[in-house]
């Protein structure tokens, strides 16, 4: 059953990206809609099943060289029954709403055949996720981690003809490459150190690596912190932590049911995946650990900040995920990776549905994805509505304090900011502080986002608005599944991930040395730290409903007194800018000075000037002793045994 999953999409991308002619396009749609629909039937069954320990599903003898030996194989724990739940159910649904986003794509003349590559990337995109989460070694998991970077840029530079999709693409993919430089510096420190990547053999290894020492960069550094730190570096590019985020809002030019997929719920989670799956060596590498907390906790703050002003639709849904990505890369910081499971778990549901949402308002819309071009869209498009809203109140953390009723994202947000705080150490409190403010800061630009798409009067051009009609059920179907899992995800699984059943739930998979120390501490914090992510989150709402309700005209009179912080947080920070300045425009002009000294100047000017010189004249020399008569010959002949007879007298080789 774990071999279907794995390897239907594969099928599914092979047949339509090269077999669709003979199927046809709606045959290459309906082929890959249904494959995925496979997987994640057979990824429940899997989910729900119960493995006494790790089990090894051998697929065949991979790579030997020396003592490298590696398998593919499928290592099936709780860690990757998760992943395969979240990886399939949400590619399947997206594959489905594809069927309807895709039909009237304006980006596409009649007749380019296009839509069979794009199910057949998605595919792809699916059986390359599916290989990382599955991956029982190291090169099967930098393999799919390097398979999902692919049908990323494929994905995001879907509409080539566009300069913006593919400078979007470029970005994702160099951006990502800096992480993933990372990844394989770790994975080549672990074999150095080990002498295996296999999974087993590195966790039995981590108090080795705990006392080991290894050379870096002329400095003696512990070998676990080390090489933690480099694994963790590839999961900042993959995820978009802070200062490898850069690439994520810009992705947003591929097709919205691309953003759903790849960077909503399944790609960029990624990052947290392999913090959890490493969790062995992590626990022996308190320092990373702490790098991953701040990371994390920054991450959540910075990326919240920008999320305030941003008014593409998408973009502003960009920043809460790599704001959430930052909770949860700062639960695996303290040590809790099963809660920052739990929240990659709960918030692939709503995530997922707020883009798709997205999506069905664009295409209402007829592709305008400016939010001030909004307005007054609820009774146009009223499932929509109902399927953003629950996707609000999901991540906002709508629920019951104190209590374990809740929409998805209050039970596992809770959990985070209740285990950071619980952490009680100095970063753990960092940590519960800035994800507090994120808090309140999420709930105000996601509700903003609510209020300016659905309320208030219409704005912008008065033909969209009288033409905006809902979304056909193929788009709205997958929104009301994804709202099932919004609104009941946490609820259902909140004692596996958070409560009584986690150790025995987990079963291993994921590792924390002082786990119910860790857990207790959780559950035992003051009633005012409870409550605290619950009180941000009415203060963000009420903030959204008085600007963007009650006094319209508060916005912009805001941004006008504080103009110099409004433009800071509008143009992201900055990072681009100083990114340029740092690297990109050095670059170029490294790049500009090799083309035209080295290869304009040197190349073509000195060396080639040289070679039409000499060369003529050498062959024009040559053409002469090629006569074809036979005296020239000879007498070369007569030339080159005086030449030797003369060396053996000079050289005494004549005695």
């Amino acid at each position: 059953m774990p071999t279907i999953i794995l390897f239907a999409p594969l099928i599914g991308a092979l047949i339509a990206g090269f077999g669709w002619r003979a199927i046809g396009e709606a045959g290459a749609q309906y082929l890959t809609t249904g494959l995925l629909f496979l997987s994640a039937l057979l990824s429940w069954i899997v989910f729900f099943q119960h493995y006494e320990a790790t089990e090894t599903i051998t697929i065949m003898s991979w790579v030997q060289s020396g003592t490298l030996s590696v398998d593919w194989a499928i290592r099936m724990d709780r860690l990757t029954q998760i992943m395969l739940v979240v990886v399939t159910t949400v590619s399947a649904l997206v594959h489905l709403y594809s069927l309807g986003y895709m039909k009237d794509d304006p980006q596409w003349k009649e007749g380019e055949s296009y839509k069979p590559r794009f199910f057949a990337y998605l595919s792809f995109f699916t059986f390359a996720m599916l290989a990382l989460v599955t991956a029982d070694n190291l090169l099967q998991m930098f393999f799919g981690w390097e398979g999902v970077g692919v049908a990323s840029y494929l994905l995001i530079g879907f509409y080539y003809r566009k300069p913006s999709a593919n400078a979007a693409a470029m970005k994702a993919f160099i951006v990502n490459r800096v992480g993933d430089f990372g990844f394989a510096l770790g994975i080549f420190g672990i074999y150095m150190m080990t002498d295996s990547i296999n999974l087993t053999d590195v966790f039995a290894s981590a108090h080795h690596l705990a006392e080991a020492q290894m050379s870096f960069l002329g400095m003696t550094l512990n070998a676990a912190e080390l090489l933690t730190f480099l694994l963790f570096i590839g999961a900042m590019g993959k995820s978009a932590q802070l200062f490898l985020h850069t690439w994520l809002p810009d992705a947003m030019e591929g097709p919205t049911p691309v953003s759903a997929l790849i960077h909503a719920a399944t790609m960029v989670t990624a990052g947290v995946f392999l913090v959890s799956r490493m969790s062995p060596l992590f626990e022996v590498a308190p320092a990373t650990l702490t790098f991953v907390t701040v990371i994390g906790a920054s991450t959540a703050f910075v990326a919240a900040t920008i999320g305030l002003v941003q008014n593409d639709i998408k973009r502003v849904i960009a920043y809460s995920t790599m704001s959430q990505l930052g909770y949860m890369f700062a639960a695996a910081g303290v040590g809790v990776y099963q809660v920052a499971m739990f929240h990659l778990f709960t918030h692939a549901f709503f995530k997922a549905m707020l883009f798709l949402g997205a999506g069905s308002v664009i295409t209402a819309m007829h592709h305008e994805q400016d939010m001030r071009n909004y307005g007054g869209l609820r009774k146009k498009i009223p499932y929509t509505f109902w399927a953003m809203l629950i996707g609000t109140l999901a991540i906002t953390g709508v629920g019951i304090p104190l209590t374990t009723i809740g929409f998805a994202g209050f039970l596992s947000k809770d959990a985070i900011i209740e285990s950071t705080y619980g952490a009680g150490t100095m970063v753990g409190n960092y940590a519960f502080w800035m994800l507090v403010i994120a808090a309140a800061m999420t709930a105000f630009y996601s509700w903003r986002l609510l209020f300016m798409t659905f309320f208030g009067a219409e704005k912008g051009d008065k033909h969209t608005h009288d033409h905006a009609h809902e979304s056909p059920m193929v788009m709205i179907i997958p929104l009301a599944v994804l709202a099932l899992g919004a609104i009941f995800a946490g609820m259902l699984w909140r004692p596996e991930f958070f409560g009584s059943n986690v150790e025995e739930w987990f079963n291993g998979a994921v590792f924390n040395h002082d786990l119910e120390h860790t857990l207790h501490a959780a559950h035992s914090v003051p009633l005012w730290v409870k409550v605290s992510p619950f009180v941000a989150m009415l203060g963000g709402f009420f903030m959204a409903w008085l600007f963007y309700v009650k006094a319209p005209g508060l916005p912009a009179a805001w941004a006008k007194r504080n103009h110099g912080l409004y433009q800071f947080l509008l143009n992201k920070w900055y990072f681009d800018e100083l990114y340029d300045l740092i690297f990109v425009n050095p670059i170029k002009r490294l790049g500009s000075f090799l083309w035209k000294k080295g290869d304009g100047s040197v190349i073509d000017g000195a060396l080639n000037g040289l070679a039409l010189g000499i060369v003529p004249w050498f062959t024009r020399l040559t053409n002469r002793w090629q006569s074809g008569y036979v005296f020239t010959y000879a007498f070369a002949m007569i030339i080159g045994v005086g030449g030797l007879l003369t060396w053996f007298v000079l050289t005494g080789g004549a005695h």
